[in-house]
């Protein structure tokens, strides 16, 4: 793959998005190549919300490699218990994805200089991934600090989004995608599956540019839709077009569903920002929301290159225990979400307990990089307890790195309270001193928030930030 570079002058709550996605997954699941009776149970399904009921399971262990043999010093973990989990994640989970084909380059549409008061400098690039079978282009909207400068780099957040660029400002210069978007019924914001003005700021308090700025790093975003669309029927006019061996998507056992499209892209969107003299791309940290949470911890399991790894309620298929069976279950999501993961994770339907992965295995391909796991106190659709176990779970690995990690006796914390590798709960940001992993479950529902923000801000300062000075 090669990036060239050509410059030219050219939110709301956790209960509408479920019932959104509940019917949006349903209509659009009579469309694919599916068992119909994956459909009914579907609609039958019943959440199990009641901790008596959570099955009995057991965790496969992680530090033992493909023989089964013990794993006791850090390089048998990279040589040979690491690889495997890897291969094993991807194989029965989010399948295999890739282009190498992809010719990748960038074209700079705007810069513009101040931005946000004075504090920031905002570019706006045009990425365009071209193969011999077409091509797709990705906006990417990057703020930085006025004070980066190519000798003085600053650290980034890079995510991706949900409603396009010009969602998460309300700054009228951000340009509007024109590709294919999710449509709500009486949602102004988007209408026949294209954004509109009326779209303008509606996720700006999932990203608190001013806040980031403010705190010394750079922010970088674009449109999740732009890789791939999120529907079953449309995923495949995404960047699985471009690589025609990938053309049957999650169809095929083995082969990457969105989730991977997704991450591969946050990969390119690295390769490109690294391309940046302002940006400090060895000080990159990856964050995501609900299923964006999924895909940065699958791009942070992947990518070794990121520094830093948050997921924010990322739930089933993401940080929670998949074996709790507690929320949302992973029959349900393949049933509501069939273009999401490989088409091998819908063996697992109603049988969690068989996948030879769970989703601490996820957590543990990051250590020793710090991480960051969050819930919502509401979200019990997410299985917040699921994601707090999962994460105590990856610790065997990060204590084997020599890497902190949230202790065995732990106790699951109450609403707003963060808890670390002492186990200690701070009220203001709720860390210890360069804690390897945190977490932290906030009161309310399914949402970023800028007090998510406050807390990631303070875990990417003292590992990003301070160590630097």
């Amino acid at each position: 793959m090669q990036i060239n570079h050509e410059k030219s002058s050219d939110g709301s709550s956790h209960q509408k998005f479920w019932v959104r996605d509940f019917l949006c997954g349903l209509i659009f699941s009579l469309g694919c190549l599916m068992d119909p009776s994956s459909i009914v149970k579907a609609q039958e399904f019943v959440a199990n919300y009641d901790e008596a009921k959570v099955p009995r399971y057991t965790l496969p262990p992680l530090l033992v490699d493909v023989d089964g043999k013990p794993v006791t010093t850090i390089s048998q973990w990279f040589e040979r218990a690491r690889p495997n989990w890897l291969s094993f994640v991807r194989d029965h989970v989010y399948g295999q994805w890739d282009c190498p084909e992809c010719n990748v380059t960038t074209r700079i549409i705007e810069v513009a200089s101040p931005a946000l008061e004075g504090r920031a400098v905002r570019t706006q690039l045009r990425v365009t991934m071209q193969s011999p079978a077409g091509q797709r282009d990705m906006d990417v909207l990057v703020y930085l600090p006025r004070t980066a400068t190519t000798n003085r780099p600053v650290p980034l957040f890079l995510g991706l989004n949900f409603e396009g660029n010009h969602a998460v400002s309300n700054d009228p210069q951000i340009t509007i995608p024109t590709s294919w978007m999710r449509t709500s019924a009486g949602d102004a914001a988007v209408v026949d599956h294209r954004a509109t003005e009326a779209g303008r700021g509606g996720e700006s308090t999932r990203w608190p540019i001013g806040m980031i700025i403010d705190a010394g790093f750079g922010v970088a975003t674009a449109y999740y839709g732009d890789l791939a669309p999120d529907d079953p029927e449309q995923y495949a006019t995404g960047l699985p077009s471009l690589a025609p061996q990938w053309k049957h998507g999650p169809a095929e056992p083995g082969t990457g569903g969105a989730i991977a499209v997704w991450a591969w892209g946050l990969s390119r969107l690295l390769d490109v920002l690294s391309e940046d003299s302002r940006i400090d791309a060895q000080r990159v940290a990856v964050i995501g929301h609900s299923r964006l949470g999924k895909t940065a911890l699958w791009a942070g399991a992947m990518d070794p290159r990121f520094a830093l790894v948050i997921s924010n309620e990322s739930g089933c298929g993401g940080a929670a225990l998949s074996r709790r069976a507690l929320g949302e279950t992973v029959g349900r999501i393949n049933a509501v979400f069939p273009h999401w993961f490989c088409a091998r994770f819908r063996d697992y339907n109603e049988h969690e307990d068989a996948c030879p992965v769970d989703q601490h295995t996820l957590l543990a391909l990051i250590a020793p990089r710090p991480l960051y796991v969050a819930s919502a106190a509401e979200d019990r659709w997410a299985d917040p307890r699921g994601e707090f176990l999962s994460l105590q779970a990856a610790g065997d690995v990060y204590r084997l790195l020599g890497a902190s990690a949230l202790p065995d006796g732990a106790e699951f914390p109450e609403p707003g309270a963060v808890i670390t590798a002492s186990g200690a709960r701070d009220e203001a940001t709720g860390l210890d001193r360069f804690a390897t992993i945190a977490y932290h479950l906030r009161p309310g529902e399914h949402d970023l928030t800028a007090w998510d923000w406050e807390r990631y801000l303070a875990f990417a300062r003292q590992h990003l930030i301070e160590p630097n000075r």
